[in-house]
C-alpha cells in the first residue's frame, strides 16, 4: 500500500516516532507531508528531522500558514499524481479546508481517503465550513477520531462511514522514560504546567491553589500565550516570585528531562463554551516518565488518566490544592501512581500501538475497496 499522509503536526519530532512505526510494516510504503513550518498562534513551530526512517518526509510550501481553517497545500496534486497513492491520510478535521482540498484531489486520482478527528463538541459551523464538512463526510471512505466523545459527535452529525477511535500520536516510552534517580523527599516538591497560557487551560486557578500550599514546593509554568503577562502579574500579587518560574518552549524532544525533573505534573483545563478538553498529551507524556499527574475532570482528561492518577473537579482550587498537598506528603502514595502511569501508557498509548491500529486502518479500507 502506497499511503500519503498530510500532517502539519508531524513538523513536531518527537510525533514523527509514529511514522517510523507505520513504515516497519513491510506491506506500506509511506510519504508525509509536512510544512517547513507552522505557526501555532504565537509561536512559529519549526520542521524538526528527528524520525524519519524507513518513510519520506517531504516538504510542501503552505497557505494561509496558522490559519487552523483555511490553510492548505497549494502543490498537493503534482505531489498525488507523482506518487500515486492508495490512501490519503488528511491529518486534519473534517470542517477544515485543507481536508476538503485533500480529499478532492484524492478521489480525482483513484485514492481512498481519511481524516482525523479531536472535535469533541458538537457545533454548528459558518458558511463555508458548513458545506466543507458537508462534503467531506459524504465522501471520506473512513475517519479517525481521537477519542470516543469525538467519535459520537461525528457519528451525531450524519457520518455513516467507517470510524475508529486511535489517539493521533502516541507515546515513545523509551524516550519518554522515568529517572533512575529515586526522589529525594528532602528537596522542595516540584509542580508542573507544560501547554499554551490560555484561559482554558486553567494555568491561573493552579497559582492559586499552590498560593495557599504548606511546605516547601516550586511550580514550573512551561510554555507561552497571550494570558502570560497576566499570570505573571496574578504571581507577582500573591507574593510568590521566588517560588513560580515560567520557563519557554522546549525543543519536543528535550522535555523528557523536563519532564524527570518533576514531583507532579498538573493539567488544571477548564470548559468553556466553545472547547473541551480533547485528550491533553502532556498527561501522557508525563505519565511515561513516571510522574504522578493530576487533571481537571474537564473532557477527555479522566479517560486519559483512567485509575493512574488524581482528578478535581474543574475550577476547583481547593480540591486541587488538597490533592497536591496529599501527594507531595505520601510518598507510598506518589510511588504507586507513578508506577501506575507508566504501566498505563504502555498498556494503551504507545506510538507503536497508536501505528499498529492505524495501519490495520489502512488494510480495512483497501480490503473494502476492493469487495464487489
Amino acid at each position: 500500500m502506497r499511503i500519503l499522509m498530510i500532517s502539519k503536526s508531524c513538523v513536531v519530532g518527537a510525533y514523527q516516532r509514529k511514522l517510523e512505526e507505520i513504515a516497519r510494516f513491510p506491506d506500506i510504503e509511506l510519504m508525509v507531508v509536512v510544512p517547513p513550518a507552522w505557526r501555532d498562534g504565537t509561536r512559529l513551530l519549526q520542521l524538526e528531522r528527528a524520525h524519519t526512517k524507513g518513510y519520506d518526509l517531504v516538504v510542501e510550501p503552505i497557505t494561509f500558514n496558522g490559519n487552523f481553517h483555511l490553510h492548505f497545500y497549494p502543490r498537493l496534486g503534482q505531489r498525488l499524481r507523482a506518487f500515486a497513492p492508495d490512501i490519503v491520510h488528511v491529518d486534519e478535521e473534517p470542517y477544515n479546508f485543507a481536508t476538503f482540498h485533500a480529499l478532492r484531489l484524492a478521489k480525482g486520482f483513484g485514492a481512498s481517503a481519511l481524516w482525523f478527528t479531536w472535535q469533541n463538541l458538537n457545533r454548528r459551523y459558518p458558511l463555508p465550513f458548513r458545506l466543507i464538512e458537508r462534503y467531506n463526510l459524504r465522501h471520506a471512505d473512513s475517519g479517525i477520531a481521537g477519542s470516543a466523545g469525538a467519535a459520537a459527535v461525528w457519528r451525531e452529525k450524519g457520518y455513516a462511514g467507517p470510524l475508529v477511535t486511535i489517539p493521533q500520536f502516541g507515546v515513545d516510552p523509551d524516550v519518554f522514560s522515568p529517572s533512575l534517580e529515586r526522589r529525594d523527599s528532602a528537596h522542595s516538591f516540584v509542580i508542573g504546567y507544560v501547554g499554551r497560557l490560555v484561559p482554558e487551560k486553567g494555568v491561573d486557578l493552579l497559582i492559586e491553589a499552590v498560593a495557599k500550599m504548606k511546605g516547601s514546593w516550586r511550580l514550573v509554568i512551561l510554555g507561552g500565550g497571550p494570558e502570560q503577562g497576566r499570570l505573571e502579574e496574578l504571581v507577582r500579587r500573591l507574593g510568590l516570585n521566588d517560588r513560580v518560574i515560567f520557563e519557554k518552549w522546549l525543543y519536543s524532544l528535550r522535555l523528557p528531562a523536563f519532564y524527570r525533573g518533576l514531583d507532579a505534573l498538573v493539567l488544571p483545563s477548564r470548559s468553556q463554551p466553545n472547547w473541551v478538553e480533547q485528550f491533553g498529551r502532556v498527561l501522557t507524556e508525563a505519565m511515561a516518565c513516571g510522574v504522578p499527574v493530576i487533571g481537571s475532570n474537564c473532557g477527555e482528561i479522566p479517560q486519559v488518566i483512567g485509575n493512574a492518577g488524581l482528578i478535581f473537579p474543574e475550577d476547583d482550587a481547593r480540591a486541587l490544592r488538597e490533592r497536591l498537598t496529599r501527594l507531595m506528603r505520601d510518598a507510598d502514595l506518589w510511588a504507586d501512581i507513578a508506577r501506575r502511569g507508566r504501566e498505563r501508557v504502555l498498556a494503551n498509548f504507545t506510538q507503536a500501538q497508536v501505528a499498529a491500529q492505524t495501519v490495520a486502518v489502512y488494510r480495512k479500507m483497501v480490503t473494502d475497496k476492493t469487495k464487489p
